[in-house]
């Protein structure tokens, strides 16, 4: 009963955020506790929740001051100089700019860390992306390919708890994975390419038409430039118009959007050159009275200190947050009205981030105080007929896709793992090949609404989980089984 219970749970679960029915926060909430209701386990359900959300506090702490932390960055100006870097880079071309993101993604996820890796990339890439109107669900979709592929690194986590939890060195399971994960990664930078030309096509279809310079003649450079936009007449016919300069310095584009105003883009470094820049009204807006562009040392200087502790692991992460984000906010705003001012603009963002975990653990605490979890992985494995024995290890990796979906890396890494590999070693398969075929699913597991990361992601990129999930789940399953089937044909997932 258990079992079917909490399959069913699973399943309404993601049709009704995957349909829109609920939002996230609601269905994280609602639907546990009536299936835990099911289960029999009346008013224990509350301690099972209450223990959940206990374990989960640090996590909750270390978003929200991050989330100001950040915030205060964006607010300041520290991240503007990168943003022009990367518009100087990838000019206009949608394409340029998501493969942009994948490569900023990937840089940053070196560190292993999600939450950090998404607070990086949105606040370097989603004005970008809002300037040229390109739609966040593709920045969320290819950050969060990259980065769960990459989370395979020893010190990411899955690797860590693999090796913990089936006694063998991290770098075992890992270093015999490497060409695995570069053919994952490939896979992520087609797919990143392939959205990009998407977009392309998408903002020419909504009138917005694409100039290549270099091939058009009209200037030497070799940058691109989304160029004219489209005034529909009351007809529905289609006009567009607009002129692009090419100069080293700088030229402007003139372009007539399509409400019919004027605007006028600074080409050559993506800042304000009036009123009407694409930039007002975002996080870039070059007008904004937060600016502390005499400052911008001291950010950076305290930025990377910040990086450095956190990789160096000197003091416990929301404490590090905590105390950056104070000198932060007492350095550039020493005014105590203005700190409060600067506090209660991400206020939104805050409340978003820190109530989307705390709902996550109503779902993990069910699901794991009521047997759920374990009842779950006690069936997988006794539904295995012993003829897939020398099939262990592929079979784990297919079973990591899901289950590290549904279920937290603890739970299944220290959980399930061990029942698996205990099979398996009676089919001549060592713990090291099911080890590798465990990570496998990482990225998929990085999708997972329980997963702190994630969220965090979509709420700062202003992107309904739903809507991610559409456009990243088929493409995270494809990484991942390509992946898999790399560390086969090599040999490091062995078939008995």
């Amino acid at each position: 009963m258990l079992v079917i219970l909490g399959f069913a749970m699973i399943i309404v679960f993601m049709t009704l955020i995957m349909t829109k029915r609920l939002s996230p926060i609601l269905a994280l909430i609602i639907v546990p506790t009536v299936f835990g209701l099911f289960t029999g386990a009346g008013l224990g359900i509350g301690e099972m929740v209450m223990d959940a959300i206990a374990d989960m506090s640090s996590t909750a702490a270390l978003l929200l001051f991050a989330i100001i932390y950040f915030g205060i960055m964006i607010d300041v100006g520290l991240f503007d100089k990168l943003v022009g870097f990367i518009l100087k880079v990838a000019g206009h071309d949608p394409v340029k700019v998501v493969m942009g993101t994948a490569l900023l993604t990937g840089a940053v996820s070196l560190d292993g860390d999600g939450s950090t890796t998404f607070i990086v990339v949105t606040a370097a890439m989603l004005p970008i992306y809002q300037r040229l109107e390109m739609s966040p669900v593709v920045l969320t979709c290819v950050a969060g390919l990259i980065n769960g592929t990459l989370n395979i690194v020893p010190w990411g986590g899955p690797t860590a708890r693999a090796s913990s939890a089936l006694q063998i060195d991290a770098n075992d399971i890992f270093a015999p994975m490497v060409p695995a994960l570069a053919a994952g990664l490939l896979v992520c930078f087609v797919f990143a390419y392939f959205l990009g030309i998407s977009e392309r096509r998408r903002l020419a279809k909504n009138g917005v038409a694409w100039v290549d310079e270099a091939r058009s003649g009209t200037s030497g450079s070799k940058r691109s430039d989304l160029v004219g936009a489209v005034a529909r007449s009351s007809s529905g016919s289609n006009s567009s118009s607009g002129s692009g300069s090419g100069a080293a310095n700088g030229g402007t584009t003139s372009a007539t959007l399509a409400d019919g105003d004027s605007d006028s883009l600074d080409a050559g470094s993506g800042n304000n050159s009036g009123s009407g820049s694409a930039l007002t009204d975002t996080a870039l807006d070059p007008n904004r009275a937060t600016l502390r562009p005499k400052l911008f040392w001291f950010n950076l200087i305290l930025t990377v200190a910040v990086m450095v502790m956190l990789i160096a692991d000197l003091l416990p992460l929301p404490y590090l947050f905590m105390i950056a984000m104070v000198i932060a906010l007492m350095v550039n705003f020493p005014n105590i009205k203005a700190q409060q001012e600067e506090l209660a603009s991400h206020a939104s963002a805050i409340i978003a981030v820190v109530a989307m975990v705390m709902a996550a653990g109503v779902l993990t605490g069910i699901m794991s105080g009521t047997g759920m979890v374990d009842a779950m992985a006690e069936w997988l494995v006794a539904v295995i007929p012993s003829s897939m024995g020398p099939y262990m290890a592929v079979i784990t990796g297919l079973l990591s896709i899901p289950m590290t979906f549904f279920m937290s890396n603890d739970a299944f890494y220290f959980g399930i793992l061990p029942v698996l590999a205990e099979t398996a070693s009676h089919f001549g398969i060592s713990a090291a090949d099911m080890a590798r075929a465990s990570i496998t699913g990482q990225p998929v597991h990085m999708q997972s609404p329980l997963v702190p990361a994630i969220l965090l992601l979509v709420s700062l990129s202003g992107v309904e989980l739903g809507d991610h999930h559409k456009k990243v789940l088929w493409r995270a399953l494809i990484v991942s089984l390509v992946m898999l089937a790399v560390g086969v044909l090599i040999g490091v997932i062995a078939i008995g």
